[in-house]
């Protein structure tokens, strides 16, 4: 299951920008991040003369727009999906889904807050808040983290979200240098070793492998 982050603030938090500071962050860590923008009072993001615009006034329900590079799809709902229906039915081939808005969704919540823009927080530990990006100190049982400390940030949310599925603790290393996995490579990499030891007379519940090759 892809794990839903939403961030949340008042207006002018600054929500936007929290989410361009943070991607790089993950991106460099290897792992592919979705993002989800919820706006109560709707969007048009076809315009007015393109076929895509006239195939949807014609009476097309969805229409898809893809292209050597991007694909995008509009599709008429009939309520406003909520990030579960979007993560089941939109969004494939990501390891994390990082929303703006949707503060009335149960999915875990991370609020940016500006003491020179509000006076108190939107949502409480009952509203499932796990973190606070803000220039102010909270003590209210969850973390708080600076508005420009993307690092620590990514690295709680990697340990809470990205390595907790029963990581496997592997590690590659190319001439002494530890050489970073992307998620999907490291899972391939583990179950594919793991299935061929385990195959073995006498290695049928390793607990620690070892590899190591010479190249000549």
């Amino acid at each position: 299951m892809v794990p839903i982050i939403s961030i949340v603030g008042k207006s002018d938090s600054g929500k936007t920008t929290l989410i361009e500071k943070l991607l790089p962050e993950l991106i460099h860590r290897g792992y592919r991040v979705a993002t989800v923008k919820h706006d109560t009072h709707g969007f048009e993001v076809d315009r007015e003369g393109k076929d895509s615009w006239r195939h949807k006034k014609a009476g097309a329900q969805t229409v898809i727009i893809s292209s050597p590079n991007k694909v995008a799809l509009i599709r008429d709902v009939e309520k406003d999906l909520t990030l579960e229906e979007i993560r089941e039915q939109l969004i494939q081939g990501v390891d994390l889904i990082l929303s703006e808005g949707y503060k009335k969704d149960v999915q875990p919540k991370i609020e940016v807050f500006r003491k020179e823009k509000h006076k108190e927080l939107l949502c409480t530990k009952e509203d499932n808040l796990i973190a606070i990006v803000s220039n102010q100190k909270f003590n209210i049982g969850v973390p708080c983290f600076g508005l420009e400390d993307m690092k620590r940030l990514a690295d709680f949310i990697e340990k809470k979200f990205l390595k907790s599925k029963g990581e496997e603790g592997i590690t590659l290393k190319v001439d002494g240098r530890t050489i970073p996995l992307k998620p999907f490579i490291r899972d391939f990499l583990s179950g594919s070793i793991k299935g061929m030891v385990s195959s073995l007379k006498g290695c049928e519940k390793p607990k620690k492998i070892e590899i190591q090759i010479e190249a000549e």
